[in-house]
């Protein structure tokens, strides 16, 4: 809780102190300034990890992403905006992709492959680093 309203806190501590020195009667930019410092804008680099950390890639999905490391998210969102861009998916069953050949040098010579396989027949693409 106290992470969430931290910020309230501060700014509602500058406004108070700054209502006080304007009874006082000098100005508020007198009062001493409410200096507001974020967990953000202290780290200079966010460090990913997970499926956000970039990891190299095998050849045959270098070719099809043209990078040669991509993070796993990165990487079904750019299969997915292959896949909607080509109209591959099975209009009577959207959840079901119909594979060309592009397509069919990741996910193993299948010709058809669902939604929710896509995760599990990247996953041998991406190369474990040492």
């Amino acid at each position: 809780m106290s992470r969430v309203f931290g910020g309230c806190r501060t700014l509602a501590a500058a406004a108070a102190r700054a209502a006080v020195a304007a009874r006082a009667g000098t100005k508020a930019s007198a009062a001493a300034p409410a200096v507001i410092s974020s967990p953000s804008s202290t780290a200079a680099k966010p460090k990913h990890s997970g499926i956000l950390k970039p990891i190299p890639v095998s050849l045959a999905m270098r070719k099809f992403l043209g990078v040669p490391e991509i993070s796993r998210s990165q990487a079904v969102k750019k299969i997915w905006e292959y896949i909607k861009g080509h109209q591959l998916q099975n209009p009577a069953n959207k959840k079901e992709i119909c594979c060309d050949e592009k397509l069919k040098t990741l996910f193993e010579d299948r010709d058809k492959v669902g939604m929710l396989e896509i995760a599990k027949l990247i996953s041998p693409h991406f190369l474990k680093s040492k």
